[in-house]
């Protein structure tokens, strides 16, 4: 069997207390600290923040927190998940994950990506229509700063940079860098076009639909003479010690956020039970005990052949204690299933 790496990953959602209450933002940024040192604790490979600009998620600024994280930890690989980089500044970008490459000894990885919320463009100052030529120029400077040279550059939505060398260097030469991208044809080729990592983001839906994606991916890489980054699936779930009580927990919350994002966009019509059971079944939702899920991602791992998994732990508002019991199935019961089942 080849490598694989299996990540936790959070956009900071508020969590519920003790008593079913929302914890407030601070509370919420300090508890995703929290949760990051027991995803190391318990043999987690890759711990991601993401980055979000409404109420219900605390994290605005990923690499803020990967850089407390850092400090706390020794071993796990700490990415965002993503950046929205069509909203911000490529240098700036590379300096503070370069920054925080070096506060964790070499273990920080930048997912860039045009993000799924549109918040972040007004509020900096960008038109959410720009969105797909803003990530485009930038991705190609951001491409052109992991070499760690001094760079020439111009383009329609940035200032021109000439012969700008930027600081701190990382101490390996290269940033890890992913794309992250929502499985169209157009971001597939555009991350195989860099040969950088490819996120493949699927959060409703069958997954086995999903195949040609990454089949695009490996001839797209291969035929551009790029071939072999690693190749990776993020969806969420949620682990507890039975099914029932898995569903109990993360149902209600789930609902409650997938409703909105359906009416905001008009693309979800209320979510039902029956179509609760069906993502569990079958779609993107990995939801029950350590052995359900860890056979439905066997599965999943097996059919796409991924080399890397991120469970989005928190999707909508848990209690905070089972927030933690669900990173301790999944590493310590979960990911060691899957091994197995895939050996």
């Amino acid at each position: 069997m080849k490598a694989l790496a299996f990540g936790l990953d959070t956009f900071g959602d508020v969590a519920l207390d003790d008593n079913g209450d929302p914890i407030s933002h601070a509370a919420s940024i300090r508890q995703v600290v929290d949760e990051a040192i027991l995803a190391e604790d318990v043999g987690i490979d890759v711990f991601a923040a993401g980055e979000h600009h409404r109420a219900e998620y605390a994290i605005s600024s990923p690499d803020t927190v990967l850089a407390g994280i850092a400090t706390r930890t020794s071993r796990i690989r700490l990415s965002s998940s993503v950046t929205v980089l069509s909203s911000d500044d490529p240098v700036r970008v590379f300096q503070r994950f370069a920054t925080v490459d070096a506060l964790s000894r070499g273990r920080a990885e930048a997912m860039l990506g045009r993000g799924s919320f549109t918040e972040s463009y007004p509020l900096f100052g960008f038109e959410p229509g720009q969105k797909d030529v803003l990530f485009e120029e930038k991705l190609e400077l951001f491409v052109r700063l992991l070499d760690e040279n001094p760079v020439t550059w111009s383009c329609t939505t940035r200032a021109a940079l000439t012969d700008a060398d930027v600081f701190p260097k990382t101490e390996s030469g290269r940033l890890v860098t992913w794309i992250a991208a929502g499985a169209t044809p157009q971001s597939v080729v555009r991350a195989a076009r860099y040969g950088l990592p490819l996120m493949l983001s699927i959060i409703a839906g069958p997954i086995a639909g999903r195949a040609p994606q990454f089949a695009l991916y490996r001839r797209a890489t291969a035929e551009l003479g790029n071939p072999g980054p690693p190749l990776g699936l993020h969806s969420p779930g949620f682990v507890a010690d039975t099914d029932e009580q898995a569903k109990e927990i993360f149902y209600p919350g789930y609902k409650i956020m997938r409703d909105r994002i359906g009416a905001e966009r008009g693309i979800y019509p209320p979510l039902t039970s029956a179509q609760f059971e069906e993502e569990i079944s079958g779609g993107s939702l990995y939801v029950g005990s350590p052995e359900t899920v860890a056979r439905r991602l066997a599965a999943t791992i097996g059919t796409l052949g991924v080399d890397r998994f991120d469970l989005i732990y928190a999707t909508g508002a848990q209690p905070a204690s089972a927030r933690l019991r669900s990173i301790e199935l999944f590493g310590s019961k979960v990911v060691p299933m899957i091994r197995d089942l895939l050996a």
